[in-house]
């Protein structure tokens, strides 16, 4: 146990303050020299077994003992350290003191000239004070609303100074506001032209000649343009209106002398501009729509292909209606014809109709092909969309949990896609039934023209073999009504 009295302590008697320090240091290494001698002893209790830890930790500890020792000596032994330390500390509490009463006299002066200050511009001022500050206020609300403003490009104006409530205006101050307003009151009125650096959608900036119509506008290369960013730098819109832009470039180029305008200041134009294109409100759909469009085109080439086969049958078929004699091997018709004429004389009527039929029948399925499968992709594509519309929905509303209603932007995509599918399964399911319609209204034309022909030549089949057969007949009813005959 190491005790205090085994530090040696010489302090200077007349220096109350440095022996006060000293014992403090001498109480604060003694309690170190407890601490460090009682932190091995403990570890030592709970591990008994480690004999080599513990007399590595018994020497480090001697070892911070001596040399806390010889430190506390030699601090305590140099009492003229301690007071030079003391008088350099007292020396900057001195200094600091008289600073923070330089400070405060300042603060004091600055306070008082406030004061006559206020007192001067009421005296001064009398009622013109609530003038000043309007003007004041007015001054930086018109430059904060103006810092975006077309009005300050390709022209040697400036806005509007901004100016101190507290202050009291001068002339030089209301001269300058005066002419600032003037100035940019003219501009609203003037055809500026001149060349500005203007950044791309693509963000690549170049020189370009700009046009400028008061405040209403500025155009350059077709495209209209604002400013944007602290600096107010040209931008060129994301999509600039076809026949605006027509029109913009003509004025430019001086052929034209018509330009758009918006009375919505702007507004309109800028809404058509942001307008997304076909391309881009495709892709909005998402995976939905390419499949409803992809399913789309199947099915319109589908019934394309189709329709002009059929077409095709229908002038083979005329030709053939024109030349019963000759049958021709192009056209449904004159090959069920060939089928029925193969067939001898000698058949029954039933099976004379039931081969006829069949021909038939071998022959439809060419002109019903594709029919089947347009209808169902009519009716699978608003099935789709609907699918699309769900899904966007959902994302929507995820969202909204997410991040709640404040920002509609994070809706957007949700919704564009909930619409667009619907739009495009729509679209996709009115040309297919059309098509599906010309397609078996035209199968159906061919088939009844076949049938009608085909029942004809049933009909006149039947009615020669009847033909040929009513002289055999009526001989044999004669020799019939002859052996009948009773006996004279």
């Amino acid at each position: 146990m190491v005790s205090l009295t085994d530090f040696p302590v010489s302090l200077n008697r007349h220096n109350s303050m440095g022996k006060g320090l000293a014992r403090r240091l001498v109480l604060g290494a003694a309690v170190a020299a407890l601490l460090a001698a009682a932190a091995p002893a403990a570890m030592a209790q709970q591990d008994s077994d480690s004999d080599s830890v513990l007399s590595s930790f018994k020497l480090e500890r001697e070892a911070a003992e001596a040399r806390d020792q010889a430190r506390l000596a030699e601090l305590v032994e140099d009492s003229d350290a301690l007071s030079a330390a003391l008088e350099e500390a007292e020396a900057r509490r001195d200094a600091a003191r008289e600073e923070r009463e330089r400070l405060e006299a300042e603060m004091a002066e600055a306070r008082q000239a406030l004061d006559e200050i206020g007192a001067q511009r009421d005296a001064e001022g009398g009622d013109l004070n609530a003038v000043f500050s309007a003007v004041a206020g007015t001054s930086g609300e018109l430059r904060d609303d103006l810092g975006q403003s077309l009005l300050t490009l390709g022209a040697d104006v400036d806005l509007p100074p901004r100016l101190d409530d507290d202050a009291i205006l001068t002339v030089a101050q209301i001269e300058t506001l005066a002419d600032s307003l003037m100035g940019l009151t003219a501009e609203t009125g003037l055809v500026r032209r001149f060349e500005a650096p203007v950044a791309a959608g693509s963000g690549e900036v170049a020189p370009r000649q700009v046009t400028r119509v008061g405040d209403l506008m500025a155009f350059g290369g077709g495209q209209l343009l604002e400013r944007v960013g602290e600096e107010g730098r040209l931008s060129a819109l994301e999509h600039t209106p076809e026949r605006v832009g027509a029109v913009l470039d003509a004025y430019q180029s001086g052929d034209g002398q018509l330009l758009p305008v918006d009375p919505a200041d702007g507004r309109v134009i800028e809404a058509l501009s942001r307008q997304p294109t076909l391309l881009e409100r495709f892709h909005q759909g998402g995976a939905v729509g390419y499949v409803v469009v992809a399913l789309g085109a199947l099915g319109l080439l589908i019934a394309l292909g189709q329709y002009l086969y059929l077409l095709r049958v229908s002038m083979t078929t005329r030709r053939q209606l024109a030349n019963m004699d000759e049958l021709s091997n192009d056209n449904p018709l004159g090959r069920v014809l060939q089928r029925f004429h193969a067939f001898g004389a000698g058949h029954a009527p039933e099976a004379l109709e039931a081969r006829l039929d069949e021909s038939m029948l071998a022959e439809q399925p060419r002109l019903e092909r594709g029919q089947a499968l347009v209808k169902m992709l009519a009716a699978v594509a608003p099935l789709l969309g609907l699918l699309g519309t769900v899904t966007g929905m959902i994302v929507t509303f995820q969202s909204i949990t997410v991040f709640g209603t404040g920002d509609p932007q994070l809706m957007a995509g949700g919704i564009s896609q909930a619409l667009v599918t619907t739009v495009l399964g729509l679209i996709t399911a009115v040309p297919l039934l059309f098509a599906h319609t010309a397609m078996s209204s035209r199968s159906r034309a061919l088939i009844g023209t076949m049938e009608g022909r085909a029942s004809a030549v049933l009909a006149d089949r039947l009615e020669a073999d009847r033909k040929a057969l009513q002289p055999a007949t009526d001989a044999k009813q004669g020799s019939r009504r002859h052996a009948d005959a009773p006996l004279a």
